[in-house]
């Protein structure tokens, strides 16, 4: 789909969804059929999309925005004992222009508490163009998220700027320009598989999807200008075992939930939980893929 045709067709979708001219469920149907070119199967979910979206109309969702607030979210953490592994809170802010950049350290790293792909990475303040970053946030701390996608909780989420410390890259395997994001797949506190990300850019990542064993396995994913090959570049982590203890203690009691960690000079780092993956319109897997791991969901209410 041309991309003009795709961003119309989301302001559209937008609009009805927040004008209720369209519900939840129709929004989330049409969405799923201009991502993955046919009609979900709500009724009787097999796969992980479709289970996903199941789940936002008929799960328990109420931890839902508490989980996806990368701010709210670090209480959670610490609930469950894993307070070392979230990285240093510098500031928060309900506005860009409130951010305090005398008080913070020469690197730091900003984003939104309900964003995603909006982080600014700073390594020297003093060539950080201010007056744009500001920009940057304001613009999009006034998009309403969750509309189109019908993923209502992050509708429910009080939009901040935060800002953390920035986590050294310099050491991260296979030359990776940036942290390798270590996104666990988990059933009910199960930890099933990794999809491994690493030398991101604005224009593209290098991905693979590892067992718990750390075989690479490419014939699951479905690569793209965007999403390449990382051909199994990436080797275990080190800390592997505690990235799987940490997985399966925050995943626990949730159907399906992604835990991403990060790993620096053999610490685990806490990077965020995701409920929706992709909103549930993943396209970076095969189909066969997306009903095995939707087999490991268990709905509730004896639902499969």
């Amino acid at each position: 789909m041309r991309k003009w045709f795709s961003d119309l067709f989301n302001s559209v979708l937008r609009i009805l969804a927040k004008t209720h001219l369209l519900g939840p469920g129709p929004v989330a149907k049409l969405k799923y059929y201009q991502m993955l070119h046919r009609w979900p199967d709500l009724k009787h979910p097999k796969d992980l999309n479709e289970k996903i979206n199941w789940l936002k109309f008929n799960g328990d969702t109420s931890m839902w925005p508490m989980l996806a607030d990368k701010y709210a979210v670090r209480s959670y953490v610490r609930d469950k004992g894993l307070g070392d592994t979230l990285t240093k809170l510098l500031g928060k802010w309900e506005r860009p222009e409130d951010i305090d950049w005398e008080n913070l350290p020469e690197a730091f790293v900003l984003k939104l508490n309900n964003g995603s792909g909006d982080v600014v990475v700073c390594k020297n303040k003093s060539e950080l163009d201010i007056p744009a970053t500001v920009a940057h946030f304001s613009k999009l701390m006034k998009i309403r998220c969750g509309f189109e996608t019908s993923e209502l909780h992050y509708t429910k989420i009080k939009p901040l700027v935060i800002a953390e410390e920035l986590l050294d890259s310099s050491t991260q395997p296979a030359g990776s320009s940036s942290l390798v994001d270590y996104k666990f797949w988990c059933f009910d506190g199960e930890p099933y598989s990794v999809w491994a990300c690493y030398g991101r850019t604005p224009s593209e990542v290098y991905v693979n999807l590892y067992d718990l064993e750390w075989n690479v396995h490419p014939e699951v994913s479905v690569f793209t200008g965007h999403y390449k090959d990382g051909k199994g570049a990436i080797p275990r982590p080190e800390s592997l075992p505690r990235m799987l203890e940490i997985a399966s203690a925050l995943s626990k009691g949730h159907p399906q939930m992604r835990v991403d960690l990060y790993e620096v000079d053999g610490k685990v780092y806490f990077g965020e939980l995701t409920l929706t993956s992709a909103g549930g319109y993943m396209k970076y897997f095969t189909q066969d893929y997306l009903i095995e791991m939707g087999n490991k969901v268990k709905l509730p209410s004896g639902n499969i």
